[in-house]
């Protein structure tokens, strides 16, 4: 099967072509070394087995396919939200990398990041020549209003000083001496891309608030009537961020979003690049301080900013990416009290429209068994809406999660009918997973582009919400906070219910008596 100019076969039809599989072949037989079938087969129905689970379970020094990712990534991604701001990671070039294409791989933009890159001899002598160097070229080749700095494994492992090395590469005339260059460090080797988030935008936040680090006086609080709001980590920023604007607009409140990369991740095709586009101004980044409240929309990305701004006089809130009607009613009504304003009979009507739509299919959802996997507010705003929808959330494991979200996981279980026979699984990765999947089995899957293995193995069809989605495109456009979001979340659910009831029952007089037109 060769190739011709006259009929270029893809991939999905090129190897599947004899000289090929007689080429992988050769290849298994002369260099695999590979076991006997037979038992090859034994292991795999082994590990299957209520017996392996327990051993699976049981292992503490591994990790197999952890449902998270690194510091610096969050970094990267709280910096973009700022206007003109390029990330500028201490480091190796391959980190920057893996940031800037796992970013672009999912929001299909170019994610602007660039790295010191270190190398062997800067692990050996410190990487000062190397954040001097790479400062110079940042603010002379990309023509930024800021650079926002953090660090990778290396970088912290030699234990380099950021604030001193920024000091130093000003006085080397690297940047001007006023140019703002917040920094957060963000070892890769603990925590993850939430904890990575946290550090970047309290560092990038205490520069403004505090003086920036201290080469001016702190700003003075002047109390005004703005409220501050913050995503967190969202696969889904471009559409759920102007869903919160389109909400605050409607409500008439005052608003500075801290970290909105709603537009970078979102530029329009019209024959001019944009390097940075939109984002929160340097301006009102400093100007926040003197808000009445700041608003975070996931309690697990904030955990260090928001006890910042408390200290600061402010008073402040965190959800836990609030998904359906009873989390979308919290958040409006705790916008109502802080602001004074009322909720506007608009968004009246389309909780009443979500409802509605719940009502309408609540035969397909009543009783059907999910399990969850990734971000620790994620997972809780999705478990919450599926015990609404009358489903069971039975299995819900974020590799990030902790002891903490495990208690208030289950909390949120115990609170509904729904939830007596569902568990939380913090620290735990997807091959826990993938023993979970095989001993309880669950009717659908709900997580990243990397449950499709799991889908594969298991045979649990998967329902891509999360970070990444590289395999399916623009999901990131729409919504999922909000009533708006939650009947996105609703019609993806759905869609998916009725997939597998369609290829259940759709052999030619054998199944198809149920392959019904109207569901």
């Amino acid at each position: 099967m060769t190739q011709n100019a006259e009929n270029v076969l893809d991939h999905f039809e090129l190897f599947r072509g004899p000289e090929y599989q007689q080429m992988l072949a050769n290849k298994r037989a002369l260099f695999e070394n590979a076991h006997d079938p037979a038992e090859v087969e034994r292991i795999r129905e082994w590990a299957k087995t209520p017996e392996y689970r327990e051993k699976n379970f049981a292992r503490e020094e591994l990790t197999i396919n952890p449902a998270k990712a690194c510091q610096p990534l969050g970094a990267v991604f709280a910096s973009v939200g700022f206007e003109s701001t390029l990330p500028f990671v201490h480091g190796s070039q391959g980190c920057v990398a893996y940031y800037r294409s796992h970013l672009s791989r999912h929001f299909k933009e170019p994610t602007s990041c660039v790295s010191s890159s270190m190398t062997e001899d800067a692990a050996v002598f410190g990487g000062l020549n190397n954040m001097i160097d790479g400062l110079a070229n940042s603010y002379n080749m990309y023509k930024p209003k800021m650079i926002a700095v953090s660090t990778t494994c290396m970088a912290e492992v030699i234990g380099d000083d950021l604030n001193a090395f920024i000091k130093t590469s000003k006085e080397k005339g690297s940047v001007p001496s006023e140019f703002d260059v917040p920094f957060a460090h963000t070892p890769a080797f603990v925590g993850s891309h939430v904890t990575g988030y946290d550090n970047a935008l309290k560092g990038i936040i205490e520069h403004f608030w505090d003086g920036k680090a201290g080469s001016e006086p702190k700003l003075e609080r002047q109390p005004n009537e703005k409220i501050n709001f913050i995503g967190g980590f969202d696969g889904y920023t471009v559409g759920n961020i102007r869903e919160i604007k389109r909400i605050f607009e409607l409500m008439g409140i005052e608003y500075t979003i801290l970290a909105d990369n709603s537009d970078v991740f979102d530029t329009p095709t019209d024959g001019e690049f944009r390097m940075y586009d939109g984002g929160t101004t340097l301006k009102d980044a400093a100007n926040a301080i003197h808000a009445k409240a700041t608003v975070s929309m996931q309690q697990y990305c904030t955990e260090k900013t928001l006890p910042f701004i408390e200290a600061h006089g402010q008073q402040v809130v965190a959800f836990n990416h609030p998904v359906g009607v009873s989390a979308t009613d919290d958040f409006l009504m705790t916008l109502s009290r802080i602001t004074g304003k009322a909720i506007p009979t608009g968004l009246e009507q389309e909780r009443g429209r979500l409802v509605d739509a719940m009502a309408d299919s609540s035969a397909h959802l009543h009783g059907k068994k999910f399990a969850i996997y990734g971000d620790p507010d994620l997972c809780y705003g999705l478990a919450g809406f599926l015990l609404e929808l009358g489903a069971e959330p039975t299995h819900v494991l974020s590799t990030n999660g902790t002891k903490a979200w495990e208690e208030k996981m289950q909390a949120l279980f115990a609170s509904s009918q729904f939830g007596q026979e569902c568990h939380a699984y913090p620290g735990r990765d997807l091959w826990h997973m993938r023993s979970l999947l095989f001993t309880e089995p669950v009717d659908f899957l709900i997580g990243n582009t990397y449950g499709k293995y799991l889908e594969r193995d298991t045979g649990t069809p998967l329902i891509r919400i999360g970070f990444p989605v590289f395999d399916r495109h623009h999901h990131h456009r729409y919504p999922v906070w909000g009533y708006q979001g939650g009947m996105n979340v609703l019609v993806k659910i759905l869609d998916r219910i009725f997939e597998e009831m369609d290829k259940n029952t759709n052999v030619v007089g054998k199944t198809d008596y149920s392959f019904d037109i109207i569901r």
